[in-house]
């Protein structure tokens, strides 16, 4: 499936998570010093969080 992180496109596996997303991104160190993901409604969200085709994250 498609997503997309910080307006880049990311191919995951159907049931990966926020996080698999960032590390294919290369963008989870961002995580580790402090930063935040965001939905593309400016909501938070963790780690864990589910995907779904064509979702737009940002780390901010």
């Amino acid at each position: 499936m498609k997503v997309y992180v910080n307006d880049r496109e990311v191919d995951l596996m159907p049931g990966m998570t926020v996080k698999h997303a960032l590390i294919a991104a290369e963008l989870i160190d961002l995580i580790k010093q402090g930063k935040k993901v965001y939905d593309d409604m400016g909501n938070e969200i963790g780690l864990g969080g589910a995907l779904t085709e064509g979702t737009k994250i940002h780390v901010e």
